[in-house]
């Protein structure tokens, strides 16, 4: 979902709501190019030093070759498709290709190198499902290098003088993309079997971890590649019983003749696993329209080129192409808003001064205009049980993922309670909606306004939602949103299972504040931002 900016729940950003604010100034693609550039530039320190001992010429050409090549490879090969070339995109698989195979000036192995390069770009294109590739590219040309025989993936990148950066980067990486549950699945899987075999070979018990984890490329391959968004499938549960399936390929030693195992095999059969559960493919939304919600929001709809499957909650991943970079890249993150059987595909954005360029782009469509839906994910859902009460707090623009809930009928088969969060009453983003959801609604405006008249004024006294005996929540509309204020305001909280979207910061204090007031179950709604 596009982050905003919301009034402060709290006075007080926890360390990890300001790790939030720091990553989300970087979408997931430049934050894992930026990390894997430092690495680069760190394995040259190393040898150097004298820690690798690859040496440097031979590191600098096989850098510049890696880079160059796919970067190359893949204009002329966008160009000889008709598409618009995704240079980040390349210049990532550039340096994960530099990490796998030997710097070396042997002829053979930089002609297998020069392969992997031309290979892994051709693979984004030649093996893809309307518009979206299907396994890792990186994976996918070292594999196909390797049949060759022209040179082998060595992973060189699990060497333990790397780790002292390499660490650092993947836990950054993890935790801007929450895939620390799935990453650890797939360590917990393939140490054990890894470690279980070294123990055999009667290695001690401490020399067999150091050796699984330091000199294997586990970490490398669950940091940067296991996780790779455009090929993964779109629910948690679906990802962590693809990490231990992985995680058991990747482990387990077999042969069977030209095909043996290897990390980027492991990869390439858990991409396909992925792609035969998910969203097949890309598609195209042609804009048929936008509305002004509030003076600070737009909501713009899309008609799609063919049925979207979807749940209530998730996400779309946009491709904007622009011009002029922020620094953000072209894929953006939007929970979708409307109802997955409304035929189209709506999202509320906030679009207030300063604009991104890829706001820019969605404010400068025009009627038939088309843009390119990349992925659906997410698990931003309702528990399945229709009888589970549910508290959804929405901070700002965080109102959006709680829309295709409401427009999906969940107000009428659960008891919903809704409480905004916003500046003043103008900044009520779907307010007919909200009315006609059936849920009940308080509001707290940051301005000490009153919001419309069939939303309860949440900075009054007596404005619980949880029946008689809310008390006073009276604090102060503007006054900070604690777990004391949360309980009188909600007094069932405890029995409710809770959602929280909003800004990094917000989400952060106002889970805080959520569990302090009792509740059990707390979901958050996570800014991919992409």
């Amino acid at each position: 979902m596009s982050p905003v900016d919301a009034p402060k729940a709290g006075a007080a950003v926890s360390p990890a709501g300001r790790l939030d604010t720091l990553l989300g100034k970087y979408t997931m693609y430049r934050l894992i190019l930026l990390v894997l550039a430092v690495l680069a530039g760190y394995s040259l320190l190393l040898n150097a030093l004298g820690w690798l001992t690859f040496g440097m010429p031979q590191m600098l050409v096989h850098l510049a070759v890696c880079l160059g090549l796919t970067y190359l490879s893949n204009r002329g090969l966008a160009a000889l498709f008709q598409v618009r070339p995704h240079s980040e995109s390349s210049l990532i698989t550039g340096l994960l290709l530099y990490f796998l195979f030997w710097p070396t000036f042997a002829p053979l192995d930089m002609a297998g190198v020069a392969l992997a390069c031309v290979l892994a770009s051709a693979s984004k294109y030649a093996l893809a499902w309307r518009g979206r590739h299907i396994f890792n590219p990186a994976a996918a040309g070292a594999f196909v290098t390797g049949l060759t025989g022209l040179n082998i993936a060595t992973w060189w990148a699990a060497t333990p003088a790397m780790l002292w950066l390499l660490v650092p980067g993947i836990l950054m990486v993890l935790y801007r993309t929450r895939k620390f549950l799935m990453a650890a699945v797939f360590l917990v899987v393939a140490t054990t079997i890894i470690t279980a075999e070294l123990l055999q070979a009667e290695l001690s018990f401490g020399n067999a971890l150091w050796q699984a984890l330091a000199q294997r490329p586990l970490l490398f391959f669950v940091g940067f590649m296991l996780t790779e968004p455009l090929t993964l499938p779109p629910r948690r549960w679906q990802q962590l019983a693809l990490a231990a399936v992985v995680g058991v390929v990747f482990a387990v030693p077999y042969n069977f003749g030209f095909i043996a195992n290897s990390p980027e095999l492991a990869l390439l059969l858990g991409n396909l696993l992925a792609f035969l559960v998910g969203q097949r493919g890309g598609l195209k939304l042609r804009f048929a329209g936008s509305r002004a919600l509030t003076p600070s929001t737009t909501e713009f709809v899309f008609e799609p080129s063919r049925p979207v499957r979807f749940l209530p909650g998730q996400y779309m991943e946009l491709d904007l192409p622009h011009a002029q970079s922020d620094g953000k890249g072209r894929r953006r993150v939007f929970s979708l808003t409307s109802s997955p059987d409304s035929g189209t595909v709506k999202f509320g954005i906030r679009t207030a001064e300063p604009l991104s360029a890829a706001k820019k782009v969605l404010l400068a469509l025009k009627p038939g205009d088309e843009v390119a839906a990349t992925s659906v994910g997410g698990d931003f859902v309702l528990p399945r049980d229709p009888k589970e009460p549910v508290l959804l707090i929405a901070a700002g623009i965080g109102i959006t993922p709680f829309l295709a809930h409401l427009s999906s009928g969940a107000a009428r088969e659960r008891d919903v309670v809704l409480l905004l969060l916003a500046r003043n009453a103008e900044e009520i983003a779907y307010a007919s909606e909200l009315q006609a959801s059936g849920a009940r609604i308080l509001a707290r405006l940051a301005d000490g306004s009153a919001p419309p008249s069939f939303i309860t004024d949440a900075g009054a006294s007596g404005a619980g939602a949880g029946g008689a005996g809310a008390g006073s929540a009276g604090a102060g509309r503007s006054g900070r949103l604690d777990g004391t204020l949360l309980r009188a305001l909600v007094p069932d909280i405890n029995e409710r299972s809770v959602y929280v979207s909003g800004s990094p910061a917000s989400v952060a204090s106002l889970r805080r504040a959520a569990r302090k007031a009792g509740a059990r179950r707390v979901h958050v709604d996570s800014f991919a931002g992409y």
